[in-house]
């Protein structure tokens, strides 16, 4: 059974991590959100049990640009799984909120023909544990390899300037994977989820910090993988102020 369907215009981005709460679901809606803001209409797909992803969706205004939800972790016999878990001919971008946990053989099938995959990790001992163990599965159990360029790491919900920051830094350099994002640990997440928007959307001189992470972020999935580059983590922490021109960061 395919998680995605198998289309070669379709730009496929995974995200991933057996670990809960590491911020799969806000990556997803931010990322979704941006597509939506540049067009043509993105789809998101909800293949948690939870549903955050599609709860999100419903939270969203009809007048904001529109994005195209699959909730795949729904079964129905009313209709095929694949007509289900269609995406619309005009979709571009299809970004994939992953559950929190993956037998071997359904982690092979969800990141398959998938364009990017995106692994949010968090500053706990319990969340770099975790996120060392779903990148030894991508690289050994789904033959992930280094040189495809299609495999990226995101340092989530991070503060500066203290001893798990530090730690887990060093632990994302060792990896030899890119980071291509730190993510800060801001409310203005929070309040974007609530009304089923992402930080994009919301005022840019409230945002300006929180867009950073997010504009990075962009940049590499907008990048062709020969041509994306080997971050390492210190390569990650913008200067104050410094900022890739997106242009709905300013309007």
């Amino acid at each position: 059974m395919r998680f995605t369907p198998n289309r070669n215009s379709l730009n496929r981005i995974t995200i991933l991590n057996p670990k809960g709460g590491c911020g799969k679901t806000t990556l997803a809606t931010n990322i979704a959100s941006y597509y939506a803001q540049q067009g043509p209409m993105p789809a998101i797909m909800d293949c948690d049990p939870q549903g955050s992803t599609m709860s999100w969706l419903d939270r969203r205004e009809a007048s904001r640009p529109p994005i195209y939800g699959i909730a795949a972790y729904k079964k129905t016999m009313q209709v095929t799984r694949s007509w289900q878990l269609r995406v619309p001919n005009e979709t571009a971008n299809l970004i994939v909120d992953s559950p929190a946990s993956l037998t071997h053989d359904d982690l092979r099938e969800m990141i398959r023909d998938s364009t990017s995959i995106l692994v949010p990790v968090l500053p706990s001992a319990i969340d770099i544990h975790a996120a060392a163990r779903c990148i030894a599965d991508l690289l050994l159990v789904a033959k992930i390899d280094r040189q495809d360029n299609k495999l990226a790491v995101i340092a989530n919900r991070t503060r500066r300037n203290t001893k798990s920051f530090e730690k887990l830094m060093r632990f994302l350099n060792s990896l030899g994977i890119p980071v291509i994002a730190v993510i800060r640990d801001s409310q203005n997440f929070v309040r974007a989820a609530e009304q089923g928007i992402g930080i994009v959307e919301m005022q840019p001189h409230k945002v300006r910090k929180d867009l950073v992470g997010l504009e990075m972020i962009i940049k590499w999935l907008d990048t062709m993988p020969n041509e994306r580059p080997a971050l390492l983590a210190e390569d990650t922490i913008a200067p104050p102020g410094q900022r890739y021109p997106i242009a709905q960061a300013d309007d």
